[in-house]
């Protein structure tokens, strides 16, 4: 697995220059052989892929306890669930789907330090799928935040990502906000949160990773 560098500012997400340079080499080839069909083709292909892999900086929340969006999209589902991988209890777990139209740059939603990362294979149905947290390629990332409490962000693959990308590696601290990685081309993110967390927002919200407040705990409680 390639490894990417999450810290910095910049505009374009470091994965996406694979995918960008290659076409503008194809429309300046267009241009030196007088061909506006290779032209436009390497233009509208080197367009699409600077939009998609677009990494814009965000205000990230400084409020104490809350938990911000991991991912741009929709609320798709609120539910509780017993994750018994990672958490081995009881949690709440937050769905959000992004579609090709979002940024899909992946932020961490708590300050935390990276106790597992772990890749599953699998297939690619429709991320809003019922069955596509089972059944889909999809990266686990716990976090370990304050007063004990873990975090489990799981990108999930849809119909059209085939990549998910992650940029840290057990062991390593992230603060709230800071990009831990990305899904190429559309798919779902979804969180799961301690029991006692107050969810603050509803299906059919959109968030954005980084910015919006998706609920906030106790900071005495475990």
């Amino acid at each position: 697995m390639p490894e990417y560098n999450n810290e910095g500012r910049r505009l374009i997400a470091a994965p996406g220059h694979r995918f960008i340079w290659p076409l503008v080499g194809v429309f300046l080839l267009g241009l030196a052989l007088n061909s506006p069909w290779l032209a436009l083709l390497g233009l509208i292909g080197a367009s699409f892929f600077t939009y998609f892999f677009r990494d814009p900086e965000r205000p990230i929340p400084q409020e104490p306890g809350i938990v911000i969006s991991p991912a741009d999209g929709k609320v798709i589902a609120l539910d509780e669930v017993t994750e018994e991988k990672f958490l081995g209890r009881p949690a709440k777990r937050v769905c959000i789907f992004m579609n090709v139209f979002d940024v899909h740059v992946n932020r961490a939603p708590v300050a935390g330090r990276v106790a597992a990362s772990n890749h599953r294979d699998g297939c690619y149905k429709v991320a809003w799928h019922p069955c596509a947290d089972q059944a889909n390629e999809q990266q686990a990332t716990l976090l370990e935040a304050e007063a004990g409490r873990r975090v489990l962000v799981v990108q999930i693959a849809g119909l059209l990502a085939r990549r998910i990308i992650s940029y840290v590696r057990p062991g390593q601290a992230l603060a709230r906000g800071e990009r831990f990685g990305m899904i190429c081309f559309g798919s779902r993110v979804d969180l799961y949160l301690p029991p006692d967390t107050e969810i603050l927002v509803q299906v059919g919200d959109k968030v954005q990773a980084g910015a919006s407040i998706l609920g906030r705990w106790w900071l005495d409680a475990a």
